[in-house]
């Protein structure tokens, strides 16, 4: 089968798509944002990339920095039209099938040229945010109901959106929920019992949707004895994150490592820093499935989880293999959480047990690896 992705770069679509590395497939990926270079990832995919614009002009960052307003009506000539690139790419590869992943940035701007090939099936890949979150990102009711009606084929990474999918007139086939990225590769020597894990993991993401500021003002409001002796690894950080846990008077006698959200990690070296964690910390306004969420599970560390829509509940129960974050912005609740979890061990150690075997059963890449395959063998084309 000849499969056209269209998607942001983006680490998660990376790992999806080379769970159909040596499957016999052909893919295809048109870069949405068209944003740096060739991704060696992913080398054996067929990327299309470089083209935005006509012209690459000789000082052009130069006079994007110094002169913006000139640069943008130069732009408006030199840029070319997303629809109209993904249009000439699809007469030209003739994909036995397209695949988006996300809506707002990949989903509806090709969903015009879709419209004119309707002979051609539409997978959709719902990531997070996506659905749950939509009218706040800037799409109306009307152009998710346009979109959903065009999509032939859905795959969620919650059992939330496809509900709100259905609630948005989605009448097609849906293909399952998995998690966004096709599956964690937990390295399982690296998870440490809990009775020798000294870390407390966070996401660190502070953003529209991302309330990592609220988990650093809970952290000082809990007694610092239980804190004391635990070292605190801020991982996707963002500036006001970083600037927060720097000038925190509570939170400079703890000892803190912060990775910047721009920074590149391995995705193995974190997998290893939740293996030695006690708790992950996650809190947002919105989301799916987070696949962070999931990395942290599997490696055994205890997750302290917003709950957006329900979306996490549906593998957290509150006080058995994890907590619930019932209002992302109550910073009491928050810590009454790490409190909770870092005074009760036997829960700690019940929800790693749980969690891992869980998690090995549910989203081991290799495990998911032959159904994520076996879902383009069943695409009827």
């Amino acid at each position: 089968m000849k499969i056209l992705m269209v998607a942001i770069p983006n680490h998660h679509f990376f790992q999806w798509v080379n769970q159909l590395k040596d499957s016999g497939h052909d893919v295809f990926w048109f870069d949405s944002t068209d944003g740096g270079g060739i991704v060696e990832k992913i080398q054996w995919v067929h990327q299309i990339k470089g083209w935005k614009l006509r012209w690459d002009f000789p000082f052009r960052h130069f006079i994007k920095s110094r002169f913006p307003k000139g640069y943008s009506q130069i732009q408006k000539i030199n840029e070319r039209k997303l629809a109209e690139v993904f249009e000439k790419q699809l007469q030209q590869i003739k994909p036995d099938v397209v695949q988006c992943f996300e809506m707002q940035l990949a989903g509806i701007p090709i969903l015009e040229v879709m419209e004119e090939y309707s002979n051609i099936p539409l997978i959709y890949s719902s990531w997070g945010s996506d659905l749950f979150y939509h009218k706040e990102m800037g799409l109306s009711s009307q152009n998710v109901h346009r979109f959903l009606k065009r999509v032939d084929y859905l795959i969620t990474d919650c059992h939330r959106d496809y509900t709100l999918a259905l609630q948005n007139q989605f009448r097609n086939f849906f293909l399952g929920v998995y998690p966004g990225n096709g599956g964690i590769a937990y390295p399982k020597r690296e998870i440490l019992p809990w009775h020798k894990r000294n870390c407390i993991i966070i996401k660190g993401y502070d953003d529209e949707v991302g309330k990592a500021l609220e988990i650093g003002k809970a952290l000082e409001l809990v007694d610092p004895v239980l804190l004391s002796d635990k070292k605190i690894i801020v991982f996707s950080a963002d500036a006001v994150v970083k600037a927060f846990f720097k000038n925190s008077k509570k939170l400079q006698n703890y000892d803190v490592e912060i990775q910047p959200r721009n920074q590149f990690v391995p995705n193995e070296i974190l997998l290893k820093q939740m293996g030695q964690s006690i708790l992950y910390l996650g809190n947002s306004l919105s989301d799916g499935m987070p696949n962070s969420l999931l990395e942290a599970m599997g490696m055994g560390a205890f997750p302290i989880q917003s709950n957006p829509g329900g979306a996490t509940s549906e593998i957290i129960e509150h006080q058995k293999n994890g907590l619930l974050i019932a209002n992302p912005l109550d910073v009491t609740e928050i810590a009454h959480h790490i409190t909770t979890a870092l005074q009760h061990t036997a829960l700690r150690e019940k929800a790693q047990e749980y969690n891992v075997a869980f998690c090995n059963k549910n989203y081991d890449r290799a495990v998911l690896q032959s159904q994520i395959v076996h879902l383009y063998d069943s695409i009827t084309v």
